[in-house]
């Protein structure tokens, strides 16, 4: 394992002296309600009461709870084999393995952490403020049950390898209370156990156990979520262990080499040097294959994840671009832009004869319908200033009935062909469908070429006598059923109908 001459001893050492308190009258019934509640014997309680300064630190006594011990039992275990730590700080979790009869590992119970410090990724410097990565070991000596934070243990930050990567940092811990400057934070009630079990661990035999600590479940997906983080490469190197331990659920044997963790590795010769070269060696081939088949299912998958989650970004870029297309469309709409071009070709047509055409640019763009202004006495009047003069109340949605006819004259310049000529408006003798027979005689109408003379005022008869103007199907841009050519609701269709055919051209 990863464990220098000096680290050894470490883990051998016994746990400092503690500051002796006198133990009272009050003090020994106190001791006897603790004694009851955690079945011990009064006098062990007694002679520990006199090795710290609290009677609250009796804590790092309380037994392993019987729940966690009938769920040992089932799984095949013992309250006092090996143990394991994993942390994930992106999930919150911290996870206890035990080790059972049959010597691999199984996961006994996950505890949620209620706060760690600084961000995803592992720590460099003393006063950070973050939470170290990596592989660490944990033996009795590390253990603090006159913490500060209830009970703590310290992590063994630095390593080897963070010693080699001249990484500093001291008082790195998993303990109580609930607060973090650069640990692992649990609420008190989870710190007991953990403490417990690990006491126990202890006095199994078990020299250490080992923390492993992750920024998150190195899965597939988690690992293609962040392919592009700054610490990738780092991580990378802690999915190595972290799959040693996924498929042989032991405790990877840990070294360092090269300023690199190595797992499961037994040099040919020489030994391993944390800042030196790594000295030829072999992996246990049996543990070597079943990492690499991992590795490769794991890369397809997240090949698989990068590409979905690109996919995703492209459509959501795709999508905001054309929101930001249509809301431009509508607001334009809204504001009289889009028929900008369409009211100047109106206004530009002779005084002297209103007309109901299909405005047509210059440029060629489709026909937008148009309706002609009230004809009045004063023929350049608008329909608000001919209501208002007239007394007839304006219909925003189409002709009324009782209005004049008006001729039909094309916006643009007339053509030279005679061919491009405006048609002839087409007039009915009363609301009933066409027939392909000659039309009715209909009423006198002011003639399309006296209209363009200037100074000549077209003939109109009285308003009651005038048929209803048919406007052009081509004109409109559909053809409306017989029953729907008249009314309000027909109106609105006839009006919107290039409005909602130039909006769904943005969808296409």
């Amino acid at each position: 394992m990863m464990r220098t001459s000096s680290e050894t001893n470490h883990l051998k050492a016994e746990v400092p002296a503690r500051r002796t308190a006198k133990v009272t009258a009050p003090t020994v019934h106190r001791l006897r309600r603790i004694a009851l509640r955690a079945a011990v014997p009064l006098g062990a309680l007694v002679l520990a009461g006199c090795q710290v300064s609290e009677l609250s630190t009796a804590a790092h006594l309380a037994p392993v709870p019987n729940s966690v011990q009938r769920k040992i039992e089932r799984m095949g275990m013992t309250t006092r084999s090996p143990i394991l730590v994993r942390i994930f700080k992106e999930e919150n979790l911290l996870e206890v393995w035990k080790r059972d009869r049959s010597g691999r590992y199984a996961l006994l119970k996950e505890y949620e952490i209620c706060a760690w410090s600084g961000e995803l990724g592992p720590k460099f410097k003393e006063g950070d403020r973050q939470a170290p990565e990596g592989f660490y070991f944990v033996g009795p000596g590390q253990m603090n049950p006159n913490s500060s934070y209830h009970l703590a243990f310290n992590i063994g930050f630095p390593n080897p390898f963070d010693r080699s990567h001249n990484r500093t940092g001291s008082h790195l811990m998993v303990h109580g209370d609930c607060s973090s400057r650069g640990c692992y934070a649990m609420e008190d009630e989870n710190i007991e156990e953990i403490y417990a079990l690990a006491r126990e661990a202890f006095r199994g035999g078990q020299p250490a156990f080992q923390v492993h600590a992750f920024p998150f479940k190195m899965t597939p997906e988690n690992m293609a979520r962040h392919h592009d983080h700054k610490h990738f490469a780092f991580w990378e190197m802690l999915k190595e262990g972290y799959d040693h331990f996924e498929v042989s659920r032991q405790a990877p044997k840990i070294d360092v080499c090269e300023r690199r963790y190595v797992f499961n590795a037994r040099p040919n010769g020489g030994s391993f040097q944390a800042s030196a070269s790594c000295p030829a060696y072999t992996v246990q081939p049996g543990i070597e294959r079943l990492v690499a088949e991992k590795r490769t299912r794991d890369m397809e998958k997240r090949k698989i994840a990068i590409a979905r989650s690109m996919n995703r970004e492209q459509r959501k870029e795709r999508w905001e671009e054309r929101e930001k297309a249509i809301a431009t469309f509508f607001d334009r709409s809204r504001s009289g832009e889009a028929d900008a071009t369409p009211e100047a070709s109106t206004e530009a047509a002779p005084a002297t004869a209103p007309v109901a055409v299909a405005a047509t640019t210059a440029s060629g763009a489709v026909p937008v319908p148009r309706r002609a202004p009230r004809a009045t006495a004063t023929a350049s009047a608008s329909p608000r200033t001919a209501e208002r003069s007239g007394g007839i109340r304006w219909n925003p949605f189409g002709r009324r009935k009782d209005e004049p006819v008006a001729s039909v004259a094309a916006v643009a310049p007339p053509a030279p062909e005679p061919q491009a000529a405006a048609p002839a408006p087409r007039t009915t003798a009363a609301p009933a469908p066409r027939t392909t027979t000659a039309p009715a005689p209909a009423a006198p109408v002011a003639s399309t070429a006296a209209t363009n003379l200037p100074g000549v005022r077209p003939v109109q008869s009285e308003p009651t006598a005038q048929p209803e103007p048919d406007v052009s199907d081509t004109a409109l841009g559909f053809q409306p059923r017989e029953d729907e050519k008249n009314g309000f609701f027909s109106s609105v269709a006839k009006g919107s109908q290039g409005l909602m055919r130039r909006a769904g051209n943005l969808f296409n």
